[in-house]
């Protein structure tokens, strides 16, 4: 009986060790620069190989310690690991801001929206309008593609006309309908036939 429940007791605590992480290499984040400090938050968060690899990218990116600890933090909230640090490397490379990357982490949103976080930035526009779009599409509300806002910008529209259309409802169907329009009446300014009158002949 002593032996069945000594056999019993070495498979849970390997079963639990296989969950729990308790192997996790974590020396690719010591490398990185990441204080021991933030290496024990990790390890009481649980942090799996997989996620160490992710977050080493996070550092390489410029990330603090205390952002690494809160996208590990903020995925297992959500019941998954930590898997996007490509997507939160990208955002920080296009200038978003520590603060604006959990917010995005927090809504689990990184992978899905970082793509056009990245191309509004690369538009050029400004940290409102940006943060504006953001905030919009954290929140599942309406708003134009990235693709709609930089060819409504292109046709000469200022970000106070395109945020009107954006809180108006404007849809990318009717954007590219503005857009076409605006084209055309741009190509064909300045084509009108202007008649040039000579001196008459004396």
């Amino acid at each position: 009986m002593k032996s069945r429940a000594l056999i019993l007791g070495v498979c849970a605590f390997f079963a639990a060790g296989c969950k729990q992480h308790l192997l996790t290499d974590y020396r690719p984040l010591d490398k990185s620069g990441m204080w021991s400090s933030g290496l024990e938050q990790l390890k009481a968060l649980n942090a799996s190989d997989s996620e160490v690899d992710q977050l080493v990218k996070v550092k390489h990116a410029g990330l603090s310690d205390d952002a690494c600890v809160a996208l590990v933090a903020a995925a297992h909230e959500r019941k998954h690991p930590f898997t996007s640090g490509d997507s939160t490397a990208n955002l920080a490379g296009a200038g978003y801001s520590e603060n604006q990357i959990l917010e995005i982490a927090r809504a689990d949103q990184l992978d899905a929206i970082s793509g056009d976080a990245v191309a509004l930035r690369l538009i050029g526009l400004s940290d409102g309008f940006v943060q504006y779009i953001l905030q919009r599409r954290l929140q599942g509300r309406s708003t134009l593609d990235t693709p709609q806002i930089a060819r409504l910008k292109n046709t000469g529209l200022s970000e106070a006309q395109i945020l009107e259309k954006i809180k108006a409802g404007m849809t990318d169907a009717q954007a590219d309908r503005e857009v076409a329009a605006r084209e055309a009446a741009r190509n064909h300014a300045g084509t009108g036939f202007v008649r040039v009158r000579g001196r008459k002949a004396r």
